[in-house]
């Protein structure tokens, strides 16, 4: 991809709810988030910490959401992602449609197939397949698009939708008809190889790849990691951190190497 054809990078900040002492702590990461300039604010879709200290403290997603809406005033918000069978599509894209207002239109619908048994067992859910589970994702797609379609009021703009999964043979399909943003754990050759198949299913339904940023997880330093990522057409970088002490300086870095590329 020509430098000139690149999307200007962009920088999200995953703050992820959990092993934090209280809401207080999320809530002030958020804000420090938007002071800091990020682009994009997101929580994720989990019912138990992930990691080591699988019982630790932790809240729900959709509704933290809702509350950053009204803390914040410019940075997107997004949840990444969203696990498709913890909803009826439909009211996915309902609450997702609110939000946006309650926002003035910053909203991302992310979404995924999920994949932790434990949530889905505990909360009552089916634990199908994964196969089983990229088809309902594939399935539920549709519905929200046209639910996205005939709400009253509809969203505030055209909401991006944000789809995370990297199977070759089914979800990158999906991807490539249904994401606006592709998110990704791959790197180097794994991420290459997905790319090249990502661009062929886009060429196989008439879809130009170029319509679907690249976004990737990142951590440690910029200049010596970003440079390679940006080669490959990512433009949208974001970094994890979790409680009770978010540490923010890793985001506060990746803002500055986003500053010097774009200018």
């Amino acid at each position: 991809m020509g430098e000139a054809l690149m999307k200007p990078v962009r920088i999200g900040a995953q703050v992820a709810p959990q092993r934090a002492a209280a809401y207080a702590d999320i809530r002030r990461a958020a804000a420090v988030v938007e002071e800091l300039g990020a682009d994009m604010l997101f929580t994720w879709d989990h019912f138990f910490p992930l990691g080591k200290v699988a019982d630790g403290a932790h809240f729900e997603g959709w509704t933290i959401l809702a509350a950053w809406a009204e803390q914040t005033s410019r940075v997107g918000l997004g949840v990444l992602v969203s696990c498709n069978t913890y909803r009826n599509p439909d009211l996915l894209a309902d609450m997702a449609r609110t939000v946006d207002h309650i926002s003035g239109g910053r909203v991302v619908l992310g979404i995924g197939a999920g994949f932790k048994e434990r949530e889905f067992l505990e909360y009552g859910y089916e634990f199908p397949s994964a196969g089983r589970r990229v088809a309902d994702l594939a399935a539920a797609l549709p519905r929200i698009e046209n639910r996205l379609a005939v709400l009253n009021p509809p969203p505030m703009g055209p909401m991006p939708i944000l789809i995370a999964g990297g199977g070759e043979q089914k979800m990158l399909r999906i991807v490539a008809r249904h994401a606006d943003i592709w998110n990704t754990f791959a790197e180097g050759d794994d991420l290459v190889r997905k790319l090249g198949l990502l661009e062929r299913y886009c060429a196989e339904i008439g879809r130009d790849p170029a319509a679907i940023e690249v976004s990737v997880h990142v951590g440690g330093d910029p200049w010596e990691n970003g440079p390679a990522l940006r080669e490959l057409g990512v433009s949208l970088f974001t970094i994890s951190t979790s409680g009770p002490e978010y540490d923010l300086d890793t985001v506060r870095r990746w803002i500055s190497w986003r500053d010097e590329q774009n200018a």
